[in-house]
């Protein structure tokens, strides 16, 4: 089999423009990941365009790790927990989530997330129904939609 020194060339610059692209983000995944790690108050919550009580919402707290490690409580009392893999390149960025204990243990969730300082959105949808492309929540769209803020170190 016969290469041509341009065909070798430009297969050469497509793999070095693939290995920048693949750095660049694995780079903003762990700028992401140390962004969010750490622990969230849950300020608002809408379920099928439901809004729940804020005084219901204001016990549930999520804690991150860097690693995409991440825990659900209320009071303080672990009720969920899994893994998330994101990808802060994308437009809306995208972030997929899979409980390995509690509730929807080992089903994949699809969703989109905005990260701040100190405040967090994030919308999703139910188990096996598509990513969102905006972040709202209807009776339509059955969506899941999560406003966060950070908790302040004591």
């Amino acid at each position: 089999m016969r290469y041509s020194l341009f065909g070798l060339l430009v297969a050469g610059v497509l793999l070095t423009a693939i290995a920048s692209a693949n750095d660049a983000q694995d780079e903003a995944i762990k700028k992401d990941r140390q962004r969010i790690e750490g622990t969230w108050r849950i300020t608002a919550l809408v379920i099928n365009g439901n809004e729940a009580k804020e005084e219901d919402i204001r016990k549930i707290t999520v804690v991150n790790g860097d690693d995409g490690a991440w825990s659900v409580r209320i009071e303080g009392q672990e009720i969920d927990k899994g893994t998330s893999s994101f990808d802060p390149t994308k437009k809306p960025k995208t972030i997929d989530f899979t409980p390995t204990e509690g509730g929807g243990k080992g089903d994949q969730f699809l969703g989109i997330y905005e990260l701040g300082q100190n405040v967090r959105k994030l919308c999703f949808a139910p188990a096996g129904k598509d990513r969102p492309t905006e972040f709202s929540s209807t009776p339509d769209n059955g969506h899941i939609l999560v406003t966060f803020e950070r908790e302040k170190d004591e």
